[in-house]
């Protein structure tokens, strides 16, 4: 398998669909409206790289390092993050679409998801501490045994997290969406 290093290259308007991106370490390069659906990206390196509108659905990550990876406006549906190398592991997210999408057990300290839609995804064990979520829709969602402490979930909604097996110590909320805090209890809130 041919491997190489790519610096601060564009790659734009492009279908990696069938043949796939070249294996090896990209750094500092941007991938715009790029198509790797189906794709795999398994053992690759992405140091400070941006994707923006690319569709990366069921693209393959396994030991793929994402350290400080920009996603805008892309589509990330059934993508396994978990299967991803734990030690080199920092994104973000702003406008994205992401569902079916599965983070158990990362660790995502200070992680930023922006104007996303999460939807059926799980941060079942995931450390989102100091994590924000700034304008998510967070349906159907799962949260389970997950460290909220200190996230900021105040503009977001459609979420249900329950309290007793999350750690939500000193996150922030809105009072708006605090009926996603009690789902499990299944009672009616009103103004």
């Amino acid at each position: 398998m041919i491997s190489g290093y790519h610096d601060e290259e564009n790659f734009e308007n492009l279908n990696f669909q069938n043949k796939g991106l070249v294996p090896g370490d990209y750094e500092n390069c941007s991938f715009i409206n790029c198509d790797f659906s189906n794709s795999d990206m398994s053992g690759m390196n992405f140091l400070e790289c941006e994707f923006t509108r690319c569709n990366l659905s069921l693209t393959k990550l396994t030991d793929a390092s994402l350290k400080d990876v920009k996603f805008e406006n892309c589509k990330l549906t059934g993508l396994h993050f978990d299967d991803c190398n734990k030690l080199m592991f920092s994104v973000s997210f702003d406008s994205c679409s992401i569902d079916i999408c599965s983070f158990f057990k990362m660790k995502m300290k200070n992680t930023k998801f922006i104007n996303s839609r999460i939807s059926e995804s799980d941060f079942e064990e995931a450390d989102l501490s100091y994590s924000s979520f700034q304008n998510c829709d967070l349906a159907k969602t799962a949260f389970h045994n997950a460290n909220l402490g200190k996230a900021d979930l105040r503009n977001s909604y459609n979420y249900s997290i329950d309290p007793e097996s999350n750690n939500i110590k000193k996150a922030k909320f809105s009072l708006n969406a605090i009926k996603g805090l009690l789902d499990k209890y299944d009672i009616e809130i009103e103004n």
